[in-house]
């Protein structure tokens, strides 16, 4: 089978990051005929000593968990990146290590994604969760080849026996500076032109910036072409001013140079988006295979891709119309990041709705 190429995952702090704000992206690189949908579960009260089932495993619920969006394969119950009610942002990137991993079914990234999300109000929460999770659960041992850990000698949390457990495997000796990417990362053979088309762009990032990287296809960060491609793409911003809401950008569709990154924001009683989630509900196993599992603006989507590629005049149309549909997105969320007044919930409640909806009719 073909090595699947890495997703990319990445976040521009401030003073790189324009107006203050924090911006994260990831692009999912997936099976080909693998279906993403997005998902939006409301924040949840849960009995006490109740369960979880995750894709494999099942785990002892917590009493409260927070509301998540989630852009996730349609077949799992984890996601491949999210984020939460309070503007906490995970994705998950597969590591190739020396350290071997259990062959048995147990937690995936993607369940630690929606875990940490679920159930942590800060980063540090959510970190803190997910180690926690590991220690009592474990980790699904299956093997992907991809990039190398990105934490290197500046570590702020280790686990008490790390240095000596990578002694004793003898990966490492005290006569040299302790780095953990250098220590636990197997060499992939894989270049860092991505890395370089992340950190070679303009001083002042903004979302539009991240929207090209993540369409970037000459670097690799975008992949449109055999067995794994690009399946999904995710842009959130956070704003440090503590007045402005976090605003989440996914297409729930591959190939995010020609898809329509949408906005969504957290508020209450979000209007349920079933055109942009599976015909299989509830994460309980189905017969269907995982293109078969699809919703209707994929579907949609599909046929759009099949025209752009096979009708130039009316592929460019459609293009320069789904252009236009996220340009209009991109000024109003601008517009609502500039406010000085507070928010108005039932303005926005039926906003990715309505994004979906307008993407789809245009499809037609």
């Amino acid at each position: 089978m073909a090595d699947s190429p890495p997703s990319v995952c990445f976040v521009v702090f401030p003073p790189l990051a324009k107006n203050n704000q924090i911006l994260f992206g990831k692009n999912s690189a997936r099976p080909r005929d693998e279906v993403q949908e997005i998902l939006y579960v409301p924040a949840s009260d849960h009995e006490p000593g109740s369960k979880v089932q995750c894709t494999y495993l099942e785990v002892d619920q917590v009493q409260r968990t927070h509301a998540v969006l989630l852009t996730k394969p349609v077949w799992m119950w984890g996601g491949e990146m999210g984020a939460n009610e309070h503007g906490v942002c995970i994705g998950n990137v597969a590591v190739t290590t020396k350290q071997e991993a259990s062959d048995s079914k147990l937690l995936l990234g993607m369940d630690l994604v929606r875990l940490g999300l679920e159930r942590g109000k800060t980063a540090k929460e959510s970190v803190d969760i997910i180690v926690s999770l590991l220690e009592e659960h474990g980790q699904d041992g299956v093997k992907c080849i991809c990039d190398h850990f990105s934490i290197k000698t500046q570590i702020d949390l280790e686990h008490p026996e790390l240095r000596s457990h990578a002694k004793n495997q003898g990966w490492w000796n005290e006569d040299k500076e302790f780095s953990f990417s250098d220590v636990f990362s197997e060499d992939s053979g894989r270049d860092c032109s991505r890395k370089k088309t992340i950190e070679n762009q303009e001083a002042m990032m903004s979302v539009e910036t991240m929207f090209s990287v993540l369409r970037d296809k000459s670097s690799g960060v975008c992949v449109d072409s055999g067995p794994f491609i690009t399946t999904a793409s995710a842009v959130s911003v956070i704003p440090q001013n503590g007045s402005s809401p976090c605003i989440h950008f996914v297409t729930g569709t591959p190939d995010p140079s020609r898809s329509v990154f949408k906005p969504f924001i957290f508020v209450e009683d979000v209007k349920p988006v079933n055109k942009a989630q599976s015909c299989c509900l509830g994460g309980e196993p189905c017969g269907h295979g995982h293109s078969q599992r699809s919703h209707e603006l994929y579907k949609r989507h599909q046929c759009a891709l099949s025209l752009i590629e096979n009708d130039q005049a009316q592929g460019e149309k459609l293009l320069s119309i789904m252009q236009d549909l996220e340009k209009q997105g991109l000024e109003a969320m601008e517009d609502i990041l500039k406010g000085s007044s507070p928010l108005d919930p039932a303005e926005i409640v039926d906003l990715f709705y309505d994004c979906v909806d307008t993407e789809i009719k245009f499809y037609k």
